[in-house]
């Protein structure tokens, strides 16, 4: 796994693609779809509700204060996803699948996950899934070479999956892969904390973001999605020639955008990404592995590529009946929220952004980007700042933003001839650096609409909504860093002689955003 960041950038579709099920050998021409294309509009899959993952299924909750009737049924369906991977060639393993409920509310179905079924020691495989059982660009496209070449700038990993499951879906019964899909949609996308990404959040749940630059990252997110959607029917259009397997209508007319965006963010919380495979099988959904194993940020075991098949090789010991956990990668718990809907309180890889920027309008912009790169900064320059590393962070955008405060042509040429990053600062020149990066955190402190006291207080509401707990858990974590910020700034004002006062602002400061 890793931080997947790099494909939500949401590519678009210059190559033809449609999908082959293994189930589905029917074959028709794209002319006789496009001649049946008024008639099979009235075979549209059903429009699904909140709770669906990724088109309608049998089962329902009460979404929005409204009750929506559930399906009886006798079967217990998480044993059942285990018993029909048993009877497709799963081998024995070392896990159960159990559940647990949502405490906050009786209204949304358990969760399940994947439990150890025997004490385990540190390196035991827990379960091996054979590959017929892993879905994979190569599997869904039958043929690794267009695979590889669909995943070069072309259409997401995630699209396509998502597609291609939504289309399984329409089979009900007859797709090889309804146990999986139904899991899903059991799971709606939740994780391990019952929260669903804030891509399918309402706006009044976003609103729990604000302040953070999270929520501004969900809307781009979900403008990226949008523009993939509108992009599938380009998909089906040009791909008669090569796939003619499902005889349904064009994507968008099939499937309404919420729908498709559902799909996505299920598959987005649960694909997995392989090591050492080929492109065509890098991103897989493994029916036993996430959201049914949790994701922990200081986990190190992984699902792993082998042989024939996908295994866990667990990295420390568990009891019988406790959770088994795997890496989601180093990822901020900003990423965790938007793809997996969950935040690790302990994950050592979070980290804010401060974005810097030397004025364009400076008459000495040149010679000062020259400096800057000289440095491996950028004229803009984003400065990560890492949980418990943030007196660092501090300290390495001070030869920054003090270059922007450099006016005199003699003291450009004395840093410009200087190794390193070094600019004189005179003691009041320095208190005004050092009053405009506090001043920035308080700016970002005061944005959000809840002090840090209030969010911690919030978080022993054991009702707490999980979208509010989740997305509060977020911007405290984010107020603790931008706090240890602020500190440090303060504490080096601090050590400035006592008569220290900033001079007006320099006209060319860089700009903090």
């Amino acid at each position: 796994m890793m931080d997947i960041t790099y494909y939500h950038q949401i590519r678009c579709i210059s190559s033809p693609i449609r999908f082959i099920s293994p189930s589905h050998p029917s074959r028709v021409s794209s002319k006789s779809i496009f001649r049946n294309n008024q008639r099979k509009r009235r075979n549209l899959c059903l429009v699904a509700s909140s709770s669906d993952t990724l088109i309608a299924g049998s089962h329902k909750e009460e979404e929005n204060g409204k009750t929506i009737k559930k399906s009886s049924t006798s079967v217990d369906e998480f044993e059942d996803l285990k018993s029909w991977m048993h009877s497709k060639g799963l081998p024995p393993c070392k896990i159960v699948l159990d559940e647990k409920d949502c405490i906050h509310s009786q209204k949304h179905r358990p969760i399940h996950y994947v439990a150890a079924s025997e004490d385990l020691e540190k390196g035991d495989i827990a379960f091996s899934v054979p590959d017929e059982l892993v879905v994979t660009l190569e599997r869904v496209l039958g043929n690794e070479s267009i695979a590889e070449l669909l995943t070069t700038n072309k259409l997401s990993e995630l699209a396509c999956l998502a597609l291609y499951l939504m289309y399984e879906k329409k089979q009900r019964k007859k797709s090889f892969w309804y146990p999986f899909i139904r899991e899903l949609d059991r799971q709606r996308g939740r994780g391990q904390l019952a929260a669903e990404s804030p891509l399918l959040w309402s706006d009044d749940e976003l609103a729990y973001l604000t302040g953070s630059p999270t929520k501004a990252a969900v809307l781009e997110r979900e403008e990226g999605i949008k523009r993939e959607y509108n992009e599938l029917d380009t998909v089906w259009f040009m791909s008669g020639s090569l796939f003619q397997q499902y005889p349904y209508d064009i994507p968008t007319e099939a499937f309404p955008y919420e729908i498709f965006k559902q799909a996505f963010v299920a598959v987005q919380s649960c694909v997995v990404h392989l090591q050492k495979v080929s492109l065509a099988r890098r991103f897989a959904l493994v029916p036993l592995g996430p959201p049914l194993l949790a994701y922990k940020s200081n986990c190190k075991a992984m699902l792993t590529a082998v042989e024939g098949a996908v295994q866990l090789i667990v990295d420390r010991p568990y009891k019988a009946g406790e959770p088994i956990f795997i890496w989601c990668g180093p990822q901020p718990n900003s990423k965790l929220l938007i793809n997996y809907g969950f935040v690790d309180e302990d994950n050592p890889y979070d980290r804010i952004l401060v974005e810097a920027s030397l004025s364009t309008e400076d008459p000495q912009y040149h010679d000062k980007r020259m400096v800057a790169q000289r440095n491996g900064k950028l004229a803009n320059q984003v400065f990560q700042v890492s949980v418990g590393k943030e007196k660092e962070a501090v300290y390495d955008m001070l030869p920054y933003l003090r270059l922007g405060y450099v006016s005199e042509p003699s003291e450009m040429e004395s840093v410009i001839s200087s190794q390193g990053p070094i600019c004189p600062m005179s003691p009041c020149m320095e208190r005004a650096v050092l009053d405009q990066l506090s001043n920035y955190f308080i700016a970002r402190l005061d944005g959000y609409p809840t002090t840090l006291s209030e969010d911690e207080a919030l978080l022993t509401d054991s009702r707490l909504d999980p979208k509010k707990r989740v997305a509060t858990q977020l911007v405290k974590l984010e107020k603790k860093m931008l706090t240890a910020c602020l500190q440090a700034a303060v504490e080096l004002i601090k050590q400035l002689p006592d008569d220290t006062i900033s001079p007006c602002p320099a006209p060319y400061a860089p700009q903090l955003k």
